[in-house]
C-alpha cells in the first residue's frame, strides 16, 4: 500500500509566483461590447491571467505574457493581440 503523499502548502497564486507581465512584446485587448463570456480564454491561458469581473472580464497584464492563446481560442474574435508600447 503506497502512503499518500502531503499536498503542497497553499500559496495565494500558486501558477503565478513572480509578475511576468514585462515579458511580452504584444499584449491582449479585450472587446468587451462583443464578449458572450463563453470564457475560453480563461480555460486555455496557461498563466490564469484573464478573470472574471463581474458580467465582463479582464486581463491581469502584471502576469500575462503575451503568448496570444487567449486570442487564438476566442471564437468571436473579441481578443486582438496589439504591440506593447516601449
Amino acid at each position: 500500500m503506497h502512503k499518500e503523499l502531503p499536498l503542497a502548502p497553499h500559496l495565494k497564486t500558486p501558477n503565478r509566483p513572480a509578475k511576468t507581465g514585462t515579458w511580452r512584446s504584444v499584449r491582449p485587448v479585450l472587446d468587451t461590447e462583443r464578449c458572450n463570456l463563453c470564457l475560453l480564454c480563461w480555460v486555455y491561458c496557461p498563466d490564469g491571467t484573464v478573470k472574471r469581473v463581474g458580467e465582463k472580464l479582464e486581463i491581469d497584464y502584471e502576469y500575462c505574457k503575451g503568448c496570444g492563446i487567449c486570442s487564438r481560442e476566442c471564437k468571436r474574435n473579441c481578443i486582438t493581440m496589439v504591440e506593447e508600447e516601449v
